[in-house]
């Protein structure tokens, strides 16, 4: 309940109640962390970004004078696991910007212990995989203590300081994110604690040539897409953000404003950017969310139901147009997953009849042919497993064994279960012979595939044209690390090969 004091003369110590609906979310900002933004670490170069500057010191004044109970922050440099979202535990946590030359700059924070018990609770109860389990780290990544940093610049040394919970991203779906949202402000509102949450993420960093990792078209259209996203608090958009799209963008925060999204699930919004820079070839966005808390409820903000029906609609439309190599694949994993046994021929020859194959993929299928079978879920790979040379008696044979293997015997994979069967999508990607190169200028990631052998039987895949390896010398490093080959050490013989990626 929210109190109201009178000013009658007659009543002057009496206080009135009424009754009010508690807003936990008192404000929600998108912030970067680049650690020249920091004086000390910047010496200077920090000029360049004036503007994010500005409006990080706008974000602490801000917080400042809101002084809620407790900072959510949810940082992309936290400890990170595939399949679960660690949520760091203890009674706090120190960091320091040593490893950026500045060791001099500190920061210690200490965590609401009660909050970070609740959300716990609630993510068991809700069956999502987050909490406390992993390893945790007591030291603060930079993009927890970059926000901190204004904070604490700003925060007046007459108030008691916030306690903070810090939330880490995962590998799982972006609803798992948005749902890791709801549930912080879910742990608030039992906990009666006024909260401000903190995305921290920079955006694309392959916005030019001499940026970190070069320059990608995709780069500026991610920037362009999420800055529209936060000016609207069009935040849909950011769950049915492609991940090949992103990892191509070569993006940071990602998942981090998915966890905000959440926590503003169905909550009417003043939204602003309050800046955009991108000068070191890495985009830096400063965005801020503040409810309105005398407009109700917002249904039509319940982006996490929105999320699911665009989705499920997104997933039958590929199915209904994927092709007939596709559709094999799809046809013999849901059968083999369910218990069925191997499709019937007929079943198989009813696929392919319905999907009006042309007649050059007919003449394909019916001869020996050398392929993989990828699985995705959530746009990550869930499964892979190929032939570099035919071992069915045709590829129609080739490609339902394989798309089998990659669900049930991927050794890095769980088995698919029959509960995941209506999330995956399929590629399968038909090869070429391998031939032999005598060096790497012969080698191109985006064009062919490469196999590294050693002379004792080892040996390291990886198809091309694949998101995040962005050159030779990264796809030979991974498909030599699947083979348990060290590059460095070991005498190698290189092939490459082409494929047909059917979709």
């Amino acid at each position: 309940m929210a109190p109201i004091r009178t000013a009658s003369k007659s009543l002057p110590h009496i206080t009135f109640f009424r009754e009010a609906p508690f807003m936990p979310l008192t404000q929600a900002f998108a912030v970067p962390h680049p650690p020249l933004i920091i004086p000390q670490v910047g010496q200077g170069r920090e000029k360049a970004i004036q503007a994010t500057i500005d409006a990080y010191d706008a974000v602490g004044k801000a917080i400042a004078q809101d002084a809620p109970d407790t900072v959510v922050i949810s940082s992309p440099h936290a400890p990170l696991y595939g399949d679960y979202l660690q949520i760091s535990t203890g009674e706090g946590a120190y960091g320091s910007f040593a490893s950026f030359g500045a060791p001099q700059v500190t920061a210690s924070i200490d965590y609401d212990q009660e909050m970070v018990s609740t959300l716990c609770d609630a993510a068991q109860a809700a069956g999502l995989a987050a909490g406390p389990l992993g390893r945790q780290n007591p030291e603060l990544d930079h993009a927890t203590l970059i926000p901190v940093y204004f904070i604490q610049k700003h925060w007046p040394a007459n108030k008691p300081a916030p306690r903070y919970v810090r939330l880490s991203l995962s590998g799982l779906s972006p609803k798992d994110h948005y749902r890791l949202g709801e549930l912080v402000r879910q742990a608030a509102q039992e906990l009666d604690r006024s909260m401000v949450f903190v995305a921290s993420g920079d955006l694309s960093h392959k916005l030019a040539d001499e940026g970190p990792y070069g320059f990608a078209p995709e780069g500026p259209e991610f920037d362009a897409l999420v800055c529209e996203s936060f000016e609207s608090a069009d935040f849909l958009r950011l769950l049915l953000v492609s991940p090949d799209f992103a990892e191509r963008a070569g993006e940071c925060g990602l998942r981090s404003f998915q966890i905000m999204a959440g926590a503003l699930d169905a909550t009417p919004l003043d939204a602003s950017l309050m800046s955009y820079e991108g000068p070191y070839g890495v985009g830096y966005a400063v965005a801020s969310f503040t409810p309105d808390g005398s407009a109700g409820s917002a249904p039509e903000r319940a982006f996490g139901k929105d999320y699911d029906t665009a989705r499920r609609a997104e997933l039958e439309d590929i199915a209904a147009h994927e092709d007939t190599y596709c559709a094999l694949a799809r046809l013999s994993l849901e059968s083999a997953v369910r218990g069925q046994g191997a499709p019937s021929d007929a079943a198989a020859q009813a696929i392919v009849a319905a999907k009006n194959a042309s007649q050059a993929n007919l003449e394909a299928l019916e001869l020996p042919g050398a392929c993989f079978v990828s699985l995705k879920k959530d746009g990550r790979l869930r499964g892979c497993i190929g032939t570099l040379s035919p071992v069915q008696p045709n590829l129609a044979a080739e490609i339902m064994a394989n798309a089998i293997s990659a669900a049930l015997h991927d050794p890095r994979f769980s088995p698919v279960t029959p509960e995941e069967l209506p999330e995956l999508i399929y590629d399968v990607d038909v090869l070429s012979q391998p031939e032999p190169v005598s060096s790497t200028l012969e080698l191109d990631c985006t064009r062919y595939g490469v196999i590294v052998s050693t002379s004792d039987g080892r040996r390291g895949v990886l198809l091309p044209d694949l998101a995040g390896v962005d050159s030779v010398d990264e796809q030979l490093s991974i498909a030599a690390s699947k083979g348990g080959i060290d590059l460095s050490r070991d005498r190698v013989s290189i092939q490459r090969f082409q494929v047909v990626r059917h979709v």
